[in-house]
């Protein structure tokens, strides 16, 4: 029984082996395979051989990274980086890691992170310390962060000025509404008072009209007394 499970044993392990090999092989090609057509701009046909060579061999950092170059290719940003960063989890090799960062700089640097870029930048260079082109990049990371951080703090004073302009014209119309309401108060006012004075005024005019109306009244009454009396007296 001992013997035999060794027996077996050996056999699954050959099988292994042998099916290992043959996924090396197979990856090795479909990385040439996309490397040819990546030189020749056929991006998305390398992009199709570089994603079988990862079928191949899902630890491939190679097939990850020239992937990840080809998306790039593609402007499919956000699906490159994942390919870089999967890729940096897997690979060893210290010049390869440089590359590596050095591109997830790139596109970070063409998104303004300029801050993610420039760690990036520094990455890449703890890995691979005489790319002069990350060097270049990293100094011109540091220059743009510092002139957004300005633009930024620009912008921000800019907009206080103008929210202390918008609160001051606010307070300034608040203080002509609060001035309208009381010249249209006072106006208000006066022609109340001015009304009172007139009805006064024709209350009295009106008294003494019909005042005088009853004196007239009262001196036709006499004189029509005067020439009935003296009439009267005529008669006899």
């Amino acid at each position: 029984m001992k013997q035999q499970h060794k027996i077996i044993g050996w056999s699954f392990l050959m099988l292994a082996l042998a099916t290992t090999a043959t996924a090396q092989k197979e990856e090795r090609n479909f990385i040439r395979r996309g490397n040819r057509q990546y030189a020749d701009s056929a991006f998305v046909n390398a992009d199709v051989s570089y994603r079988k060579a990862i079928e191949a061999n899902p630890s491939s950092a190679i097939a990850m990274y020239n992937l990840g170059n080809t998306l790039t290719q593609q402007n499919k940003l956000e699906d490159a980086m994942k390919m870089y960063v999967d890729a940096s989890k897997l690979e060893k090799d210290k010049e390869r890691l440089g590359q590596i960062y050095h591109n997830m700089g790139v596109i970070l640097h063409s998104q303004k992170e300029y801050a993610k870029a420039i760690e990036a930048y520094k990455q890449s260079l703890r890995n691979e310390p005489h790319s002069n082109e990350t060097k270049y990049n990293l100094a011109l990371a540091q220059k743009m962060l510092k002139d957004q951080q300005q633009q930024n703090q620009d912008q921000q004073q800019q907009n206080q000025k103008q929210d202390q302009q918008q609160q001051q014209n606010q307070n300034q119309q608040q203080d002509n509404k609060e001035q309208k309401q009381q010249e249209d108060q006072q106006q208000n006012q006066q022609q109340q008072q001015q009304d009172e004075k007139m009805s006064k005024e024709n209350a009295e005019q009106l008294l003494r009209s019909v005042m005088q109306d009853e004196k007239d009244v009262q001196e036709k009454v006499k004189k029509q007394q005067v020439m009935q009396g003296g009439k009267l007296l005529k008669d006899w």
